[in-house]
């Protein structure tokens, strides 16, 4: 009764905080929930995917060469897992995430080999690894996303499993998932309605473990459905209106993919997900992820993401319910590609065997060559071609560092031709060797020790630095022009409020010109005091400065020429990314590309970096407009 009485105050909570006036959101009442229970509760396996879904896998694989390629994939991988010992609590920092993560990538892997093939040895591994996590003394609850995923792991074994487990080993599995999972989400509820991927994560490993013991623990299940149902919704609302997701592309990955993992288990298990897979900025955000990988495969890695990812199950899961088979076009591209050459690359992420369920049909390439995204940390992106591996690739965003996991990248961009990158962000930094020093990663005040970081502060960006000053943590820049018109398509962000305090005013655009070269202007003007504005950008070609406004880039054998177009005296120089701290990464191979201006007083002033590839050279001609004439408002 304590346990209850703590759940109902909690979903008090969250609920009252999901208004249902905002788009996309409503408050799902526990009558709905009780209705979906009253129907008749799935049989084992509920989550995710159901026996005659598996019966209709088995049919796909008898009539489809690339499908039997990546099940043999899976079955490889299962193999590679039967030599290994289960997992030990082996704890890094504060964190047994990783340990919790390989829990969930074996259990899934193996319940999978053994529904399809019904090889006994995979059903004796995947219980022993079950086992292991179950005896262990708690799984982290300091670091909820380790209990969430531990929880994933051992709802998603016991459920495939449920049929052929020794009742005494289902007996160990469900008093774990009770006791070290689901107790503990009673006690542990700050992520309940949280605007970041901690809610997906956690929401969505406590819902799997709960739909999972639903027929002994009914009315609890009912509890924990409500409010995941409705918690959840406070994040969904971060991908509002267009779908792009603050956290950047990895945590996209991260974030997103266990959002589909809750919706598809209410789905599989209940026969509804509550109307949630139709909130507009959820349902876009596969869109999203398809333009912020580059031709070159690349990221645009921003704010703590890693510079590429892995094939991806979960964008099949988009492209199913939607109907929109060219969202999956990426991922086929890699589908592809990697079973010609190493099929082991399709099954590095945990959750790449639910491809199996997901995938279904040919993509054709999309049509759209611009996406963009407003919300706390808009974005544009561009490019010429979907189908040639070394078009042109412009992405660049606002939005402001106060975002989850943000860096001072305002206005930073990336840029890829001729199949390589010549504009790049540096990437993150490891949080376990920051926090193992005691520094404190996730301040977010303007003097944070966050900002000491050379990656995460401004100067290491592809951005504007004001008299060697950090951008306003509080500050935000708001995407204020943007058109796809084939001719001029490009983007313009308003940098005042980052730079609040430094500039008087400060904006950005960027375009992708005809033939391929890409423009960054900016136009700002100087307080009523003498400022230096530095223009920098990160490249990992050689550079050779040619005079005061030109460049040459170079790597790999190819070319990008940059010019500065501007009035003002200016003497392009280079800076380095040494790593200026000891607790800073290396950052070999890279070097920052740019130039000062310096105003007087109140003086404004424009200036722009044409990047050109080879085949664009002497074929441009361009005349600086303002910025706000480049088109009308969006």
């Amino acid at each position: 009764m304590k346990q209850l009485s703590l759940l109902a105050l909690v979903i008090g909570l969250c609920t009252s905080s999901v208004p249902g006036a905002q788009t996309g959101l409503r408050d799902i009442p526990m009558a709905e929930v009780q209705a979906a229970f009253e129907r008749p509760l799935s049989q084992h396996p509920r989550l995710l995917v159901t026996d005659a879904q598996l019966a209709e896998i088995q049919a796909r694989l008898k009539s489809s060469p690339a499908l039997q390629a990546f099940y043999q994939a899976v079955l490889d991988k299962a193999d590679t897992i039967l030599r290994q010992e289960p997992v030990e609590r082996i704890q890094t920092g504060r964190r047994l995430l990783s340990v919790s993560r390989t829990c969930l990538d074996r259990v899934l892997h193996l319940s999978t080999a053994y529904r399809l093939s019904h090889r006994p040895v995979y059903l004796e591994r995947a219980q022993k690894e079950m086992l292991a996590a179950a005896a262990f003394s708690n799984w982290n609850p300091s670091h909820f996303l380790d209990v969430a995923e531990m929880t994933a792991a051992l709802a998603i074994g016991y459920d495939w499993l449920y049929p052929d487990l020794p009742e005494t080993s289902r007996g160990t599995i469900r008093q774990a998932l009770l006791e070290k999972g689901i107790k503990p989400a009673l006690k542990s509820a700050g992520w309940v309605r949280g605007h970041n991927n901690w809610n997906q994560v956690c929401n969505a490993g406590i819902t799997l473990g709960i739909l999972a013991l639903a027929e002994d623990e009914p009315q609890l299940a009912r509890e924990l459905v409500h409010r995941a149902v409705n918690g959840v919704q406070a994040v969904m609302a971060e991908y509002e209106p267009d779908g792009a997701y603050p956290e950047g592309p990895g945590y996209w990955v991260y974030g997103t993919s266990f959002n589909v993992l809750l919706l598809a288990a209410l789905e599989s298990a209940l026969g509804t997900d509550f109307g949630l897979s139709q909130a507009p900025g959820f349902a876009g955000s596969a869109a999203y992820y398809l333009h912020v990988t580059g031709p070159t495969g690349l990221y645009f890695n921003y704010p703590d993401s890693g510079s590429r990812g892995d094939f991806l199950a979960t964008v099949y899961w988009f492209s199913q319910r939607y109907r929109q088979p060219s969202l999956a076009w990426q991922q086929d591209q890699l589908w592809r590609e990697a079973l010609s050459r190493s099929p082991s690359a399709l099954v590095q992420d945990r959750l790449a065997p639910l491809a199996l369920l997901w995938r279904q049909g040919e993509p054709a390439a999309p049509q759209a060559l611009c996406w963009r995204g407003r919300g706390s940390n808009p974005i544009a992106m561009f490019r010429t071609s979907w189908t040639d591996p070394e078009a042109v690739y412009l992405a660049i965003k606002g939005g402001s560092p106060s975002v989850s996991h943000g860096h001072m990248d305002v206005g930073s961009f990336v840029m890829d031709a001729d199949g390589l990158r010549w504009a790049m962000d540096l990437g993150p930094e490891s949080y376990n060797k920051i926090e193992s020093r005691g520094m404190d990663l996730w301040g977010r005040g303007q003097d944070a020790q966050r900002w000491k970081i050379f990656r995460y502060g401004n100067l290491s960006h592809n951005t504007l630095v004001v008299n060697g000053q950090y951008q306003r943590v509080q500050g935000s820049a708001p995407l204020i022009r943007y058109s796809d018109r084939k001719a001029f398509p490009h983007a313009v962000f308003d940098m005042s409020s980052v730079y609040q305090g430094q500039l008087a005013e400060a904006l950005r655009g960027a375009a992708l010109l005809p033939g391929g070269p890409v423009l960054i202007q900016d136009e700002f003007q100087a307080t009523d005091r003498p400022t230096t504005v530095r223009w920098a950008m990160v490249t990992p070609a050689s550079v050779s400065v040619e005079d005061n406004k030109t460049a040459l880039l170079r790597q790999e054998g190819k070319t990008m020429r940059l010019t500065v177009l501007t009035e003002a005296q200016v003497q392009l120089r280079m800076w380095s990314t040494a790593p200026p701290a000891d607790y800073d990464a290396p950052n070999p191979g890279t070097r920052m590309i740019g130039f000062e201006v310096t105003l007087s007083a109140g003086q404004a002033a424009r200036s722009a970096v044409l990047l050109q590839p080879p085949a664009a050279e002497g074929k441009t001609t361009v005349a600086l407009q303002p910025l706000l004439r480049w088109s009308a408002p969006q």
